[in-house]
């Protein structure tokens, strides 16, 4: 039986700071600070969503963090262009060694993908980094309405 190997999708596979090139065209110098601070605040939000038991899609964790990312930096982006982002996360790059990496890992582990996302979503970004063929499955938060802090706390606490 081979061994599984998990990877989670965003900050591994692929860049979430990739946001800052779809970013700049509004922002300029501003993007690529606004793109980290996007990113922080989505991962506050579906942290303390599952410290909370309060569970959402990871979309709308996304949607608010750039919410305030806007007020942060007190920008103000049309409702158009807001959406337009939050479609363009679907197209983060994935990172370089990526590709190589699981090509000479797929025919010795199984490997799976993992996520906050929903799998929509994932399927979506793995696509279109190219790497989604890669993937044996993706298990993704969603699937169990809870995200993965809260996932990985209670394993390690045997329940």
């Amino acid at each position: 039986m081979k061994i599984t190997l998990g990877f989670d999708v965003y900050g591994t596979l692929v860049d979430p700071s990739g946001m800052a090139q779809h970013l700049a065209e509004g922002l300029g110098a501003k993007a690529s600070a606004f793109a980290d601070c996007w990113r922080e605040k989505q991962l506050e939000y579906s942290f303390r969503r599952g410290l909370m038991g309060n569970y959402v899609d990871f979309s709308v964790c996304t949607s608010e963090a750039l919410n305030f990312t806007c007020q942060r930096f007190k920008i103000a982006i049309p409702p158009e262009r807001q959406s337009q982002l939050l479609g363009l996360y679907h197209h983060l790059p994935r990172f370089d060694d990526v590709a190589p990496a699981l090509d000479s890992l797929r025919h010795t582990f199984r490997l799976f993908a993992f996520s906050n996302g929903k799998r929509s979503d994932i399927n979506a970004v793995l696509s279109n980094a190219m790497i989604l063929d890669f993937f044996e499955g993706i298990v993704t938060a969603d699937d169990v309405r809870s995200f993965k802090p809260t996932q990985q706390y209670t394993a390690m606490q045997g329940g």
